[in-house]
């Protein structure tokens, strides 16, 4: 067990924390949430000591091994690659160190020969003899291949790096693993992975994540961040959402009677327990939900933009049509001779296993790159709404955020107008006169988004839109694409997202795709039986 005791953090007049008192528990997996800034990062670090609180302390029981994903990724450049990973054992790694060197002395003595005897027995002890094959399979399960676990991490990629810190966490069977932002840079098949092996982990895990599918395969609990506080509630996010969502709606309505909002509660938990006997933690989950007390329901204080997509033109029966396109980069394909043809209400996801055959194709659409071969045609109804990947070009100018906004208005310019938008996007007050070219990267997408809903289009295309975007943002984006009438083409790696969002898949695998009409699940049971 794991435990934080009257911690509290303050930098300057703010208050992230304030006299905090949490216990994590055997057995269970945490899910930390919070808004942006609310300080989920922060007590990760608290929690692993990379960080001391102003007041209060932390305890980790006696005798159990803490570890941690990093995110220095040039820490062990002159390491190799399975080495790596095995110094995620500390005390294990240190054992091995001692050990080599007393065998590697040209005069070991009788009091080497002692020493080695007693680290060969903690060596044994801790299943040292399987620790490389044990590191191995991790690095495999995690997508990086046998051929590189000698090589040296500084010559691996961005990419592989994140892979193998995460093994290295992963490593060892520790009693406490705290993990931040685990699932970023990962596929679908490793997030995967990894989401079997945590459920398969015995002992304690706190996370840091946004996405939701994992959030809800994996935690058993959610610590919710909330007025400098931290509550655990059990269920997985998606619990936590729709509870704390009844419990406002029930607080709004001031009339109802106390065993009527009961009443209403238990039938919420029934249902929701019923829906986890589906999912991968089963027993374990339904049990805990069906011990629930309707008082640990509580409403949140969470601000969610009000994001609401109007088409200000119904598109007709004509909406584009794409002939051979075909798009290389550095003499190899990105896609080859793609054929779409979308139809009027089509909700399409697209997905690759090179991130740049979406955004090319995205950006050729958008007007913003040629292709290299291939025509494609919108009809004449059609007005498109783009979000890019990549928006910093947007913001490179000091303008206040009413007339960064007014800039992208064609018809009404009146500020009162235009603050709607952003208000909607919840930027209001003093905050509408912040210049555009300090803003976040949340706050960057926010305005992206703000922009789309004055425009009106009702063909809406989206490379990435959940990208540095909060949980509560993301739900409401969620909700508003599957609200939206008209056409929608969108790349995510959010699993969620693309579940409920879309109703035809495109595969797009460098010379040839799947044009796939079902849900993304549907599609990846498809393609692994």
């Amino acid at each position: 067990m794991i435990s934080a005791n009257n911690v509290s953090l303050q930098f300057g007049k703010r208050v992230l924390f304030d006299e905090v008192n949490i216990k994590f528990t055997q057995g269970n997996c945490y899910g930390v949430i919070g808004a942006n800034g609310a300080g989920k990062s922060t007590f990760l670090k608290i929690l692993a000591g990379d960080i001391q609180p102003n007041s209060g302390k932390v305890v980790l029981d006696s005798g159990k091994r803490m570890a941690v994903l990093r995110q220095n990724h040039f820490e062990f450049d002159e390491e190799t690659v399975l080495n790596t990973v095995m110094r995620g054992h500390s005390i294990l790694w240190d054992i091995m160190q001692e050990k080599d060197a007393l065998y590697a002395k040209p005069d070991f003595s009788d009091e080497d020969g002692i020493r080695t005897s007693e680290l060969e027995e903690k060596f044994a002890e801790m299943d040292g003899w399987n620790a490389e094959p044990d590191a191995a399979a991790l690095l495999s399960g995690l997508g990086i291949e046998e051929g590189i676990h000698y090589n040296l991490m500084k010559d691996l990629s961005g990419n592989q790096k994140v892979r193998v810190l995460l093994a290295q966490a992963l490593f060892g069977n520790p009693d406490i693993l705290i993990l931040d932002e685990p699932t970023n840079d990962l596929d679908l098949k490793t997030i995967s992975w990894l989401e079997d092996f945590l459920l398969d982990f015995k002992n304690t895990v706190i996370v840091v994540s946004h996405d939701r599918h994992f959030l809800d395969t994996v935690c058993t609990h959610i610590a919710d961040i909330d007025f400098s506080a931290i509550s655990i509630f059990t269920g997985n996010y998606s619990f936590w959402y729709e509870s704390s969502k009844l419990a406002l709606a029930q607080r709004s309505s001031a009339n109802k009677k106390a065993e009527e909002k009961k009443k209403e509660l238990q039938e919420f938990i029934a249902r929701f327990s019923a829906n986890a006997a589906k999912s991968k933690q089963a027993t374990a989950r339904k049990k805990m939900l069906d011990k629930i007390n309707v008082e640990e329901i509580k409403p949140s204080s969470r601000k969610y933009p009000a994001i609401i997509f109007n088409q200000n033109r119904e598109a007709g029966d004509q909406i584009l049509e794409i002939k051979g396109l075909s798009k290389s980069n550095e003499g190899n394909f990105l896609f080859k001779d793609f054929d779409l043809f979308v139809n009027k209400g089509d909700k399409i996801a697209f997905i690759a296993d090179n991130s740049q055959a979406l955004t090319a194709l995205f950006k050729i659409l958008a007007g913003e790159i040629d292709p290299d071969s291939g025509t494609f045609k919108f009809g004449q109804t059609i007005t498109t709404a783009y979000l890019p990947n990549e928006n910093s070009e947007f913001f490179q100018s000091d303008l206040n955020l009413i007339d960064w906004l007014r800039q992208y208005s064609d018809g009404e310019k009146d500020e009162v107008f235009i603050r709607g938008f952003l208000g909607k996007m919840l930027f209001s007050g003093e905050e509408t006169f912040k210049k555009c070219n300090v803003l976040s990267g949340g706050e960057k997408v926010r305005c992206m988004v703000s922009k789309m809903m004055l425009t009106g289009g009702n063909l809406l295309m989206l490379d990435e839109p959940t990208n540095h975007l909060d949980l509560e943002s993301i739900q409401a984006f969620n909700n508003a694409l599957k609200d939206f009438p008209g056409t929608v083409l969108f790349t995510s790696h959010d699993h969620e997202f693309v579940q409920t969002v879309a109703n035809r898949i495109i595969h797009i695998k460098g010379e040839t795709f799947v044009d796939k009409l079902s849900t993304f699940d549907e599609y990846i049971q498809s393609i692994t039986e």
